[in-house]
């Protein structure tokens, strides 16, 4: 039953709407990018930086993608973090990836806006061709990096787009952005004036708080993870009655702290409140997980069958800002495979 449910799932068309682009990174991409810089804190050596990639909490997560963000320094690094998701993804029989990019670290590496617009555009075009697959841009702003990291995101969403952009984001540690800010505000006013979609972050390692504030401050249409929005009822109730969707990614949760195992996870609740809930990787290979990895523990662990496992491709599909013929497209295979 089990050989059977997982080649169902490997024959499942697919769509990821929230995965990193750095953390997106392969382990062999990694290795290459430390010994080509070897003055970094990241591991030259394959055990050594799975054993980096072995987190204790949110924060250490978060030094760890900061040290693997600093490998990437010239355009030409980010164009093959670019194709290595688009490879890894299309493998899996994925169709579509909304790959969230947060240009200000790569703008803090000495990368002119001009250039990383450019090497996004080559990557996406190159994906398609190699792989098949179809790439669209969320940039997002590093909710600890201040009033600068707002301020540059925006401009180099709204000055310099790449031809793929269709999100403007929120990540970064929680409880270091201390509430919307006004330069948040100001952020998200430009990017959604000029066509993007709101596409925040909010409740991954804070209360059901930050999610209002993307809903409320920031007009969000979907949410990254969301998952402690289960302790406000009023919350689950807008949720619910809005169908903003939400983008959960389990393993992640669990190797980041926020929930204690995935047996645990809020998943399958969150499906049973009637919450729109889509199937993400985050940051697959820092979480040994993949896109395939999270239907996997959705049939494992969640004890969902081939139309539950199918209901959240759809989902995700119907979640994404893939273009209309695309989505009927996706959808079709979806069906036919059932």
């Amino acid at each position: 039953m089990t050989t059977s449910i997982h080649a169902f799932i490997d024959a499942l068309p697919k769509v990821e709407l929230h995965v990193h682009l750095v953390g997106s990174a392969s382990v062999p991409t990694v290795l290459e990018l430390s010994r080509r810089h070897p003055d970094s804190p990241v591991p030259t050596g394959e055990e050594e930086l799975r054993a980096f990639y072995r987190f204790t909490d949110f924060p250490h997560f978060a030094t760890v993608y900061e040290s693997v963000s600093s490998l990437v320094r010239t355009p030409e690094d980010v164009a093959t973090l670019v194709l290595g998701t688009a490879r890894d993804l299309a493998a899996q029989n994925a169709r579509y990836v909304e790959l969230t990019v947060t240009p200000y670290t790569h703008q803090r590496a000495g990368m002119p806006m001009p250039a990383i617009t450019q090497a996004l555009n080559l990557a996406a075009r190159e994906a398609r061709e190699r792989h098949g697959i179809q790439v669209a841009y969320i940039f997002d702003i590093p909710g600890e990096f201040g009033p600068e990291g707002c301020r540059r995101t925006a401009e180099h969403a709204v000055e310099h787009p790449p031809e793929a952009l269709i999100g403007f984001g929120l990540g970064g540690i929680e409880q270091m952005r201390d509430g919307i800010r006004d330069e948040i505000r100001e952020a998200f006013g430009r990017a959604r004036a000029a066509g993007l979609h709101s596409l925040p972050h909010g409740g991954e390692m804070s209360g059901p708080a930050t999610i209002w504030e993307v809903v409320e401050a920031l007009g969000a249409e979907r949410i990254g993870h969301g998952i402690s929005c289960l302790d406000d009822p009023r919350l689950v109730a807008h949720l619910r009655e809005t169908q903003i969707p939400l983008e959960v990614c389990p393993t992640s949760n669990v190797c980041t702290g926020q929930v204690p195992d995935l047996a645990s996870h809020p998943l399958p609740r969150m499906l049973e409140e009637g919450l729109y809930v889509t199937l993400n990787s985050d940051d697959p290979p820092m979480f040994d997980t993949t896109l395939t990895g999270e239907y996997r523990v959705a049939a494992d662990v969640f004890g969902f069958d081939r139309e539950g496992l199918a209901g959240l491709a759809r989902n995700t599909v119907k979640a994404s800002f893939m273009d209309e013929t695309g989505k009927k497209a996706v959808l079709k295979e979806i069906d036919a495979l059932v």
